[in-house]
């Protein structure tokens, strides 16, 4: 059977295993589709009426949109973690979930497209990111290339996930040719999309709380924190509601090294408030703000500490051998880290960078319900990538779909 009759038929029974489920699936299914309807709405009204519709202005003209990106790179940044000990190691108990973290990647690169895009307030001119289309003032633009190496890291995971599936369809193991050299470039790549988000906010001399030298390695630490936290949920719930087999050594592993990235993404953190307290220049005014408030402005002061005792909780969880090895404990370490690291990359990141402003003006931001609907559609779209991606990839990772089988004999979850 030739290529050109290969490729339709598994395109084919991925589309039949996607519409057949049980009720948990399709009340999943249904819960997204009205998130997602809800978001594209808000959206439209969005789009009528302004960015007025949202509590962006021009004191805090990036928000919850801009937040959810800079988390979601990271997020998608982290398949790195797997990728090493998987195929630079050759360590095989991880590589049995590696796919999984590719597939989290892409679906974290389609949501990250689609903040900035919701947050462009002229969306009809998003056609001038598109390499080759508009005029990206490439390479003078760091956006410019944020968006080019985001592109291409999706490419390169999307390329490398659908080898090894399409291959693994048809009874055989995926080509090192084709994978290795692709896996070893997604490595830097994905070093490089966090780097380069992080240089977006590095290179703003005029605002001396993103004008720090550590704010990359800090992206990349909360990164390899937040993307398997994520991960090791979607594993944990895949061994327990379905037949895939996934040893505890690899669960372990995971764990213990997001206990090493949470101490240096605290460290880090450490050093950059040590710096801004002890030589308490002018520049520590954002600091304070987000840690003690400034008068009467505190509203972020709760959230700062949430976030720091998050941390330091996941880090306890996650370095000690017996604690990371009980599911309970497990799951609470993988829920704070999230959490925290959410925290920090959203209104830890971007509030405090541009509270007060440049007149000294203390604007106080609160996302609408307008972003807030916006936000869940886009989170909703890409949950439901993955989840499309998941229904797939799991029965033919277990072999109970593949090329000389009906789709419809594949057992449903």
């Amino acid at each position: 059977m030739s290529f050109s009759q290969k490729f339709p038929r598994f395109v084919t029974g991925s589309v039949q295993l996607v519409t057949r489920g049980n009720t948990t699936y399709w009340v999943w299914l249904a819960v997204l589709a009205v998130l997602i309807l809800s978001g594209a709405d808000a959206f439209a009204a969005q789009v009528r009426h302004g960015l007025i519709v949202t509590a962006m202005r021009d004191q805090v003209s990036w928000g919850f949109y801009i937040g959810n990106f800079t988390f979601l790179v990271g997020v998608a940044a982290a398949a790195v973690v797997l990728v090493i000990p998987a195929y630079v190691y050759d360590w095989k108990p991880i590589r049995e979930i590696v796919i999984f973290g590719e597939l989290l990647a892409v679906s974290a690169i389609v949501m990250c497209l689609l903040f900035v895009l919701v947050d462009i307030g002229r969306p009809d001119r998003f056609w001038h990111l598109l390499p080759g289309f508009g005029h990206m003032n490439f390479p003078q633009s760091i956006l410019a290339w944020d968006v080019i190496v985001l592109n291409l890291y999706f490419i390169v995971n999307f390329i490398v996930v659908t080898h090894i599936l399409y291959r693994a369809f048809h009874g055989r193991h995926y080509n090192k040719k084709i994978v290795v050299p692709l896996v070893l470039l997604s490595i830097p790549m994905a070093v490089g999309i966090h780097t380069v988000t992080a240089f977006l906010y590095n290179g703003l001399a005029a605002r001396p709380y993103w004008n720090s030298s550590i704010l990359a390695p800090q992206f990349l630490a909360s990164a390899f924190c937040s993307g398997p936290a994520i991960l090791l949920a979607v594993v944990l719930l895949l061994r327990k509601f379905t037949r895939f087999e996934i040893q505890d050594e690899a669960v372990w592993k995971i764990a213990e090294l997001m206990a090493y990235a949470t101490f240096i993404n605290l460290f880090l953190h450490g050093s950059e408030a040590f710096k801004e307290y002890y030589s308490n220049t002018e520049h520590a005014l954002y600091t304070r703000y987000w840690f003690q408030g400034i008068g009467e402005h505190r509203t972020l002061v709760p959230f700062a500490w949430t976030a720091v005792l998050l941390n330091v909780t996941a880090f306890v969880l996650f370095i000690i051998p017996k604690a990371r090895r009980n599911p309970v404990l497990l799951y609470t370490g993988c829920f704070a880290t999230y959490a925290g690291c959410y925290i920090d990359k959203g209104m830890g990141l971007i509030i405090p960078g541009l509270t007060p402003d440049a007149l000294g003006e203390i604007y106080v931001y609160y996302p609408t319900i307008a972003e807030l609907r916006v936000a869940a559609g886009v989170f909703a779209l890409g949950f439901l990538v993955f989840t499309l991606m998941l229904k797939v990839a799991v029965p033919i990772l277990l072999g109970e779909f593949h090329g000389a089988r009906d789709p419809r004999a594949a057992v449903t979850h």
